[in-house]
This record gives structure tokens, sequence and C-alpha cells, in this order.
């Protein structure tokens, strides 16, 4: 029995790897954040010069072989800032979205379950919430907590937990229904053991998908408030944080402003790219 069931888990994923692979764009999405999950996690060996490191006598040095995308305005290399800020911006986006799907999946898993006034009461506070924009209650937040990295990626991450609870609610809500959770109650599994091994397993289509594009939201929310103030703050290489300080120089040397600003650019297509293809390859509707 096992064995059959370990065999139909390895045909199901090959069969959704294969329905993945047929989507160009998406496999396109998927090398490019490849490419910078690489550059993330070799970015040491990749960066000839230090986060902080000033050359002031090259201060606003044009792009060349020395300095690739150019210096700041104290003779940093730009190229450098960017490699290692690679890692700060995938980790703020994997860690936001990380307490969103905590916070939110586990009190969205609650309200779908048990239902009544638990549901109620759960899912009336997340519409408050949720009336008020995702990137405008992040700011609230971080302005009460301050500035910082913990505290850009708690903000980013409270924010969006409404999104992550409505999501997992009508998932389990509409798992709950099925045989399977009927069959697991008269064998005398309790509640808790229902949710994580029989119906959360059944809801991770919509979980993967929503989390590939959540990731891509919350590097696109912390960018943004880097560029205000709020978020990390300098000397951090963040992408946001790179941009709001090169600002300045946006008409004299726009490859400061540019270069942090595609690589955002870039990161966001991919993973919009690799969600929009898994929701089609995890999709039965989508099957040829």
């Amino acid at each position: 029995m096992e064995t059959n069931q370990k065999v139909k888990k390895k045909s199901r994923f090959r069969e959704v790897a294969h329905r993945f692979a047929q989507r160009k764009m998406a496999v396109v999405g998927l090398v490019i954040f490849a490419c910078l999950l690489l550059m993330a996690l070799f970015a040491p060996m990749i960066a000839k010069y230090g986060e902080d490191e000033q050359d002031l006598a090259n201060a606003l040095a044009p792009m060349s072989a020395e300095h690739p995308f150019g210096t700041d305005v104290v003779g940093r290399d730009l190229f450098s800032r960017i490699v290692l800020g690679s890692r700060v911006s995938l980790f703020v986006g994997v860690i936001s979205v990380s307490i969103a799907l905590t916070v939110g999946g586990t009190l969205g898993a609650i309200a779908g379950f048990y239902g009544g006034k638990v549901d109620n009461l759960i899912m009336r506070f997340f519409d408050v919430t949720h009336a008020v924009p995702t990137m405008i209650l992040a700011m609230c937040i971080c302005a009460a907590l301050g500035q910082g990295l913990f505290n850009t990626m708690l903000a980013v991450g409270i924010a969006s937990c409404p999104g992550y609870a409505r999501m997992v609610r009508a998932s389990v809500m509409s798992a709950k229904a099925q045989e399977f959770v009927e069959a697991a109650r008269a064998n005398g599994a309790s509640d808790g053991r229902i949710i994580l091994r029989h119906i959360l397993p059944n809801c991770l289509a919509p979980i993967i998908v929503q989390v590939s594009m959540g990731v891509a939201g919350a590097i696109l929310s912390a960018a943004s408030m880097s560029f205000i103030g709020l978020g990390i703050q300098p000397p951090a290489a963040e992408w946001g944080a790179l941009l709001s300080g090169s600002r300045a120089f946006i008409f004299n040397r726009p490859n400061l402003v540019f270069f942090p600003g595609l690589f955002i650019m870039l990161t966001i297509f991919s993973l919009n790219l690799i969600g929009d293809g898994l929701r089609d390859a995890l999709d039965p509707k989508m099957k040829r």
C-alpha cells in the first residue's frame, strides 16, 4: 500500500512537471529566478568589492570593466552592492511570506474547519484589516514598529495575512466536505490530525501558487518601503534602498537607478511567470 502511494505521488509530480515544462514562459521565469537565486547563494564569490567598501576618488564613476554598473556617490561599486543585496531582498520576500502563510494560513484553516462563530470572529477581523490596502497597512505597521530588516519583514508579513487566510479558508471548506475527512473522523482522528494530515495536503495547489506570487509581492512591498525611507536603512544594500539613495542622480547617472530597478523587475517578472505556470500545471482542468 505504501509503495503504491509513493508511485502515485511520483507519477503526480512527473505529470505536474511535464505540464509546467510545456509552458515556455513559465520555464523562462524559472530560469531567470534560478539565476537570481544562484547569484544570491554565491554573492560573496561574485561580488568583487564589499557591501560598504568606499573609494571617494572614484565617486560616481561611469560604467567600466572595473565597475560594470558604475559607482555611487561615495565610490561604492554598484554591481557588488546589487549582488550582495540580492540576499537581503530575496530573504525578505521568503520570510515575509512565511510569516503571512503561518499566521494567516493557520487562522484561515481554523475558520474554514470549524465554521460558525469561530469563522465569523476570525474572518470579520481579517475583513477589517483587508479594507486597508496591503501596502498602506504595511507602512503603518513599519512606522509603528520602527525601521530595520526584521520590522520590515514583520510588517509585510502581517499586512499579507488576510489574503492567505481567505485562500486557505476557502480551500479547507471545500476539502472538509469530502468523504476521506468523514472516514478519518470515523476512525477517531483528532481535529488537528484531520487538518494537518488529510485536509491541508489536498489544498497544496492553491497554496503553492499563492506563495510563489506572494514572494514577488513581498519583495516589491519591501523595496517600496525602503524607497520611501520606512524599510531597510543604509548602508544595507537592499534593492529598494539602492533606488532611494540614487534618485537624486537619475538624470546625470541614470545607471544608479536603472540597474537596481532592473533586478527588482526581473525578480517580480520571473516569480509571476512561475506562479502562472504552476497555476496551470496544478489545475486538473488544464490537462491536455
